[in-house]
């Protein structure tokens, strides 16, 4: 009895996941029901709200009447400016001198003031939630990006102006690049210019060897670059949303070159891409065969050494958790730890916020069980979404009605070498650490036992970026009031998520501030830390790497490079296979 009514249960359940999944197809992976909740909130507490009703239409006869003032002024043929005497940020898409002809400023100018008007009508509303707030602005950002003149050939001067004088010309070329895209994407390639981009060849380039291999991980060891290295190795654990050669793309931008070209000695985790057979690997699995493995690895390696253990991303989350389970245990070997762009308190995960929601996890959950796995177009698509003028109409224009394609770069290529996630792991990940926050608030289990963060006893290096839509420098923050580290150091640097990190050892145009924390000195606010921080030139990278020199005890003799007695013996060449499967 109790066998059919779960067999019941079950297909139920399968059901369900075929209808979201095949909804989601026709939603772009976006959830319709979290948004309408959210458009019924805003507009239930509007129709109570007859004080912000007149505020609401105030606030539009006034921008009604700028554009047709501003409209009767350009009708004159002078050229005025569209942000001339403009209430607000101007926007610096209609700042170029065509902008100010007739009738083109006039759009600009009834767009930025029909854009205000939709944010007065969603910022500072009574009674909506925050949630449902923060989801109405999200979607009144998707439709003034849209909407914006700037993407239009009709109403872009700029575009019209270089159509005229290359005789349709870039047009021509813009339809032969959407056909080469379409074309690309129909036959599973990556976009054009990617090829110049091979790891092994003109990426991922830092000699190593492959030194442990399991079914998840591949453990690389790099050649020492000097004479003598630092006792204490370097395991970096790179996020598996992405290949791990962003921190070893070109010599000049590559923090493992630059790691060991200063005396230390480095292990770089790859993990595999995973497909369908993978679906049921979890959280614990990415752990024990994942960090553990490979700390596992170095140990016996580099015997006796406490290891400087590095995160990036969702790696830097998991290496909290594995130093919380480790603590627990009193386990020495990790002996610092440094997390790059990487959240451990996910109640503000801030703009990445507008995809996690019962809703949208119901569906995005019934998407992955039907495949097996979510694919890295689907991860990219939501991060487009979240600065879509940036990453989907400026290119666009660019390569479509331009016609100039952007000159394909290192970063740029390996963010198109996508990987993708095993469906229980993504569910877990979301469901545990984004819905419930179960790390932060001790309720996270490793091996049947609670992971607490303040078990991390360890020093601790953590790296926040100011532009960061993936993971809010604040939110990174908040890891210094869960942990009882007495040598807590928090780096805030310029760039985003990527490119902040990726920086480069000399870089004019980024700055940094920096500040060590003791457990006797008082806890700061994020504003508080940052008006106390002192502001450095530069880039961040040789800042952390003297902390790391601080933290080592002398230099000696490199270790080997693998440990065949002990089971560790060096299988290929750098970077391996799991760095290259599609």
């Amino acid at each position: 009895m109790n066998t059919n009514a779960n067999q019941t249960v079950s297909e139920t359940q399968d059901f369900d996941r075929e209808l979201r999944a095949q909804a989601a197809q026709m939603t772009a992976g976006l959830a319709p029901s979290a948004f309408t909740s959210a458009w019924a909130d805003w507009a239930m507490h509007l129709a109570l709200s007859p004080d912000k009703q007149r505020e609401l239409q105030v606030h539009a006869l006034q921008r009604t009447r700028d554009t047709w003032a501003f409209a009767l002024q350009a009708w004159a043929g002078q050229p005025l400016a569209p942000t001339a005497g403009l209430d607000g940020e101007p926007d610096r898409r209609f700042e170029a001198q065509p902008w100010w002809q007739f009738p083109f400023n006039v759009y600009a100018r009834a767009y930025q003031n029909n854009v205000a008007l939709m944010k007065d009508a969603t910022d500072q509303f009574g009674g909506v939630t925050d949630y449902h707030a923060q989801l109405l602005g999200f979607a009144a950002r998707l439709l003034a990006d849209a909407a914006s003149p700037s993407n239009a050939l009709a109403t872009n001067p700029e575009l019209l102006a270089q159509t005229q004088s290359e005789q349709g010309q870039n047009l021509m070329r813009g339809w032969e690049h959407l056909a080469e895209d379409i074309d690309r994407t129909l036959q599973g390639m990556k976009p054009a210019g990617t090829e110049a981009f091979v790891p092994g060849k003109s990426v991922a380039v830092t000699p190593g060897k492959v030194v442990f291999r399991n079914e998840l991980i591949e453990l690389i060891q790099y050649a020492p670059a000097t004479k003598e290295t630092h006792a204490e190795p370097i395991l970096i654990v790179p996020a598996w949303i992405m290949k791990y050669y962003i921190l070893d793309l070109s010599p000049r931008n590559s923090l493992v070159k630059y790691l060991v070209d200063q005396g230390h000695t480095v292990f770089m985790m790859s993990w595999k891409n995973p497909d369908e057979s993978d679906r049921a690997l979890g959280m614990e699995d990415y752990l024990r065969q994942g960090l553990f493995a490979a700390l596992d690895a170095v140990a016996a390696i580099a015997p006796k050494r406490p290891v400087h253990a590095v995160g990036y991303c969702i790696g830097g989350t998991l290496l909290a958790i594995g130093a919380a389970a480790l603590g627990r245990e009193r386990d020495p070997r990790i002996g610092s730890v440094t997390m790059f762009a990487a959240q451990t308190d996910f109640s503000e995960p801030g703009e990445l916020a507008s995809f996690i929601n019962p809703s949208q996890l119901a569906m995005l959950e019934a998407t992955m069980h039907k495949k097996g796995v979510l694919e890295s177009r689907q991860m990219g698509g939501a991060f487009t979404l979240l600065r879509a003028h940036d990453l989907l109409w400026q290119p666009i224009v660019d390569n479509y009605l331009k016609g100039q394609r952007t000159p394909m770069i290192d970063l740029m290529a390996w963010n198109a070498d996508g990987t993708r996630m095993p469906w229980r792991m993504h569910s877990e990940y979301l469901y545990r650490l984004y819905m419930d926050n179960e790390l932060a608030t001790n309720r996270f289990a490793v091996g049947g036992r609670i992971a607490r963060l303040s078990d991390i006893t360890v020093p601790m290096f953590l790296v926040g970026t100011e532009a960061d839509h993936v993971a809010p420098w604040k939110s990174v923050y908040k890891l210094d009031n869960l942990v009882r580290s007495d040598d807590f150091t928090f780096l805030l640097t310029a760039g985003g998520h990527n490119a902040g990190i990726v920086s480069g050892p000399v870089h004019p145009k980024r700055h940094y501030r920096i500040k060590t924390r003791r457990l006797a000195d008082p806890h700061l606010a994020p504003q508080e830390w940052e008006e106390e921080a002192p502001l450095h030139a530069g880039s961040w990278w040789p800042a952390w790497q003297g902390w790391l020199a601080q933290h080592s005890s002398a230099k000696g003799k490199p270790p080997a490079m693998g440990a065949a007695t002990k089971g560790y013996k060096v299988i290929e060449d750098a970077p391996g296979q799991n760095v290259l499967q599609r």
